[in-house]
């Protein structure tokens, strides 16, 4: 597969690759990334590289069920973070997004941007009926990223990510194929 690619003025999504290993080695090595993700700094390279492996290996699938982009500026290619999208039973019309921006782009838009990208491709390409995503309550920023571009809050589900500072409870979000976009 790996010709998809979302594209806004500024931001471009890609399917990531190989060569994509240092960066995203880089951006789960930073702590401020890691305070609100399960995955852990990892300890090398190679354990990096065994997380993303089993991700190429299925972007470069007839079907994918498990999108991992990498974000870019468009201007210049340059790394920004992660995007993923995983489907459910295809029955269920419905995916999951998460995403990480490298801590030296956040407050500048990008996340909300790449969200937006990754909503317009699931609704309208995939023709997905839901889309779901999860966070941390204390991750303010990714709250406003998913309130901003249309996402409702729907629950909190307790005590369920273990976090570096220990179990944290987790907002869920939505938002529906009919729901307001912004």
């Amino acid at each position: 597969m790996g010709s998809i690619c979302l594209k806004s003025e500024r931001l471009t999504l890609r399917l990531i690759i190989g060569s994509d290993l240092y960066n995203i080695h880089n951006l789960h090595s930073c702590p401020e990334v890691d305070a609100y993700n399960t995955l852990g700094i990892p300890k090398d390279i190679d354990e990096t590289k065994a997380i993303i492996e089993p991700w190429i290996v299925e972007n470069e699938q007839e079907i994918i069920k498990n999108y991992v982009f990498a974000i870019e500026r468009t201007e210049d290619a340059l790394f920004l973070g992660l995007f993923g999208l995983k489907l459910n039973h295809p029955k269920t019309k419905r995916g999951e997004i998460w995403y990480k921006i490298h801590p030296d782009f956040w407050g500048k838009g990008y996340a909300t941007e790449s969200t937006n990208l990754v909503l317009d491709y699931a609704f309208d390409k995939l023709e997905l009926h839901r889309l779901e995503a999860g966070c941390a309550v204390e991750n303010t920023g990714s709250i406003k990223v998913l309130e901003k571009v249309g996402m409702t809050q729907e629950g909190r589900c307790r005590k369920i990510l273990p976090l570096k500072s220990g179990w944290s409870d987790n907002f869920q979000y939505a938002i529906l194929e009919t729901d307001k976009r912004m």
